[in-house]
This record gives C-alpha cells, structure tokens and sequence, in this order.
C-alpha cells in the first residue's frame, strides 16, 4: 500500500512581540490562500533589540538589530523564511539570503498618540510649549524639530503597549510610532491621535511594508514568495531602499522617503535633516516603473550634489522600532 508523504513545513521565523508575530500571521493566511499545500509553523526568536530594553537605538552596533538573529534562524535551517518590517531591514543583502518577497503594504504614515484622556489636536502647533515626545527615531526626531524648535525629544524603548503606559504614567506628552503598527495591533481606535504625513514629516524608507526573506538557493520558497508579492509595492520600496543603498546611510540618518505611483511612473520623493532639524533638504525624482532603482540612486544623487552628505553621519544603525 502506498503512503503519501507529508508535505514538508514552510517555517516562519519571527520575533516574539505582538506586532511581529501579527505581521508572520499575515504571511501565513497570504500563502495559505496562494496554496502551496504546505502546513506553515512559526519559529519565535528573540533579537538583541528585544533582549536590551534600557539602551538607546543609536547606541546599538551596526545595523539589522532586529533582524540579525532572525536571519540567522534561516541561514543555520531552523526556519524557512523570515519576516520582517522592511523598514528596518538593511539595504545590504545578508549572505546567503535573498529579498524574495515583499507583499501589500499597510499605512505608511507616521502618528502622534497622545495620553489617554486627552483632548484632540489638529496640528503639532497646538501641543503645548516644550512638550516632551517620546521617540527612538532619529528621522522623526529630526522633522518634528523641523516643525517645533522647542518639543523636547526623549528616547522611548520597549513594545508597543509598554510605551503607551509609560505615555499614561506622564513620562511623556505624546509618543511618535508608525501608524501601520498602531492598526496592525487595533489600538488607534481607542485613542486621540494626530497623524503626521508629507510634506512635514516623511515616513521611512520602506513604511509599511513587510519584507520576507529566503536562503538564495532555496528556489522553491523564493517561487512561493514570489506569488504573494505586490509588484507596486516591490517598485516603490525598490526605489526607497536604493535611495538609501547610495546614500551609504543606512536606517540611523535623519532620511524620509515617499515613493508616488501614477500608471507607469514613479515619482520618489525624500528628504535629509541635520539631526537637530534645523537644516532640510528635499528632492524629486521621477522615472518608468521598471526603473525604481535608478529613481532611487538619481534621488540620492541629487540630495549628494545639494550637501546631504554633511548631514549623514556614519556610525552605527538606530533602528525605527515601530
């Protein structure tokens, strides 16, 4: 009698906060529905950014804080594929790994939550004088000092609902997060908030979207990746993370990016500040849609030629958690 074999796992490595793990979920109902056949397991790893929660992002060495050890969990066999916030996954291409899928993409704008019981605001101007904003961002930093000279900038680490009870406690007037965390975990709803988009405050490069990678030689996995992958989506971060390969900056600078789509064209926008936001530099580039990476390095090139270069300091990563 002949026995069918199971069909093997599709391993998803992910850390363990509530945001990771929903944005693994939402690849497993993704390639569920694509149907490879393949059951799908969730490896949980813990990242050097989840272990150290008292240290500033900037301080951490290099960049990929919290995607170096799930990478790893793919390259050593322990899992198949990874997810991540594109957003914090270097433009370097680890060794051994390859981009192979990069799917819908949420909300892509930044918001400032503000403490429970608080009363609306429409704009940043009407936050009171020297506010205290809790941020680990040094883009957002940047252009919300852009804005207002005097808010107070203080680093704010730990997941998601830890920073809101510090916000509740009065340790801050109101935190900066990416609005596509804050819907992804169903807590906007119950909040007053302020979103913050272009022209005052550009989201990072790759907001939004989730970035899945495989080992490079695993042709099976890239192909099932590949069927669940945004080719718009795939154009527009392809663009943002070239803009920032060229720049050689990586996630620590103050950089913001926005890529436009109309038809066949992609129009990049982005913009680099001095760290105290009191210097700005914006470009646009436009280009075909099979063109995003020369969009991407042509942006870079033009915010190079206007002095962005002064602007950017090396050194290492400061992941935008959240």
């Amino acid at each position: 009698m002949n026995q069918t074999a199971e069909p093997r796992p599709l391993r998803i490595a992910t850390r363990a906060s509530k945001l990771a793990l929903w944005q693994a979920e939402h690849v497993s109902a993704l390639l569920e529905a694509q149907g490879s056949g393949r059951p799908i397991e969730i490896v949980h790893i813990t990242s050097e950014g989840d272990r150290d929660l008292t240290s500033p992002l900037s301080q951490f060495g290099g960049l990929g804080v919290f995607t170096r050890e799930v990478q790893k969990a793919v390259l050593d066999g322990r899992a198949d594929l990874a997810v991540h916030s594109l957003k914090d996954l270097p433009t370097e291409p680890a060794p051994g790994l390859t981009l192979a899928g990069i799917p819908d993409r949420g909300p892509l704008y930044d918001v400032l939550i503000l403490p429970e019981g608080s009363e609306p605001i429409e704009s940043l101007a009407d936050l009171p004088e020297q506010a205290r904003i809790g941020t680990g961002s040094l883009r957002r930093r940047a252009q919300l000092l852009h804005q207002r000279s005097d808010l107070e900038m203080l680093e704010v680490r730990g997941n998601v609902q830890t920073r809101l009870k510090k916000l509740d406690s009065g340790e801050y007037d109101a935190l900066c997060l990416a609005e596509a965390g804050m819907m992804r975990l169903e807590l906007l709803a119950e909040r007053n908030w302020l979103l913050l988009s272009p022209p005052e405050v550009y989201p990072a490069v790759g907001q939004g979207a989730l970035g899945i990678e495989c080992r490079d030689d695993d042709t099976e996995t890239i192909e099932i990746l590949g069927a669940i992958s945004d080719p718009a989506v795939r154009a527009a971060t392809t663009a943002e993370r070239s803009l920032l390969s060229h720049l050689r900056a990586g996630c620590h600078a103050p950089i913001g990016s926005l890529s436009r789509l109309e038809e066949n064209q992609l129009t990049l926008e982005a913009v680099v500040l001095s760290g105290d936001g009191q210097e700005r530099i914006f470009v646009s580039e436009s280009g075909a849609l099979e063109a995003a990476a020369e969009t991407g390095i042509k942006a870079a090139e033009a915010l190079l030629e206007a002095g962005a270069g002064r602007l950017i300091s090396p050194g290492p990563g400061s992941p935008e958690a959240l």
